[in-house]
């Protein structure tokens, strides 16, 4: 039987039935782990809730509120679980976490926005070739060598420029996790600019326009959901974080409002003690508790940054859907 152009039509539709199969059970079982995953980290903690024995030493009021540890002293919020007196206030954490994000926050946008404004604005072909790749070389780097850098080198620069008392605190905690951050804000950032309609550039330019206002008043509003997209997962990333601020925080579970004190973020203290627990003990299962905690933070952060770009959309794009 001679051959023709549609020979192969059946084996090329089996080919693309395969191949849809395969993709829709990759992203299937890629959900399926996540909820696994929270599943057992929030079973592992579910003894705080109902074991009285887990309960005398961390319960949801001991975690939340001040405790009077000590008889005659005042009450305060403290995470020492090694003490005597084990205490697991959870405010010290929280605190210290939101700070060190904060400050990675504040150093990594302006630097990612930024290089993406000129990446994609004002850059010439060729430096927008090497500008790139290197901003995006610093996601490659593995954070326990930021991490180590941070607490050799930063940290050392930081105190004898400002004079400050603690080597590791949030601050440099923070310019280490933004040095992290600095590539997914930069790459989602440049992309969105990128993708702007290079018409609307033109319309801009015909009415008078110089370059800047061009960038200001025209590309970033337009790239606006792109952007904010690139900041709220440069902030889970920051929240998530953990060989950095195991290395450059101190560590130490002060409640304070200054950035240049010492700090211990969730992550961190995950890290660093669970080896070392009893296994279904309360220090165990209140690990598995900040572990929950952290999960859940990081996925709110996520629906709400989604709520707020397709509102962005809506305002800017003109996108309902």
């Amino acid at each position: 039987m001679p051959m023709n152009k549609y020979s192969f039509k059946p084996k090329s539709r089996i080919k693309e039935f395969l191949g849809e199969k395969t993709i829709s059970i990759s992203a299937l079982a890629a959900v399926v782990a996540i909820l696994l995953i929270f599943v057992f980290i929030f079973k592992e903690s579910l003894p705080i809730f109902y074991d009285h024995e887990v309960q005398q030493e961390a319960s949801l009021d001991k975690m939340v509120f001040k405790q009077v540890y000590y008889e005659g002293r005042e009450p305060k919020w403290s995470w020492q679980p090694n003490s005597e007196v084990p205490k697991f206030s959870l405010l010290p954490l929280i605190i210290g976490t939101l700070k060190a994000a904060i400050v990675a926050m504040l150093f990594a946008v302006p630097l990612g926005v930024g290089a993406a404004v000129y990446s994609s604005e004002f850059s010439s072909r060729r430096m927008r070739e090497i500008i790139k790749p290197v901003i995006e070389l610093l996601a490659g780097i593995p954070s326990v060598v930021l991490g180590f850098f941070a607490l050799i080198v930063l940290a050392t620069i930081i105190q004898e420029t400002f004079g400050l008392t603690y080597r590791l605190n949030a601050i440099t905690a923070g310019i280490a996790l933004g040095l992290a951050v600095v590539p997914i804000i930069f790459t989602v950032a440049e992309d969105a600019m990128t993708s702007v309609p290079r018409t609307l550039r033109d319309a801009a330019l015909a009415l008078g326009a110089n370059p800047w206002q061009v960038s200001i008043t025209v590309v970033l509003p337009a790239a606006l959901p792109g952007i904010g997209a690139g900041i709220v997962l440069g902030f889970g990333r920051a929240i998530g974080e953990t060989m950095i601020v195991l290395m450059a925080s101190g560590n130490a579970s002060i409640i304070s409002g200054s950035f240049t004190d010492s700090i211990r973020t969730i992550s961190a203290s995950i890290a660093a003690e669970l080896a070392e627990v009893v296994f279904g003990g309360a220090h165990y299962n209140v690990l598995f508790f900040l572990g929950t905690l952290l999960f859940s933070f990081t996925f709110i952060i996520n629906l709400g940054g989604d709520f707020v770009l397709q509102r962005l959309k809506q305002k800017y794009q003109g996108i309902t859907k």
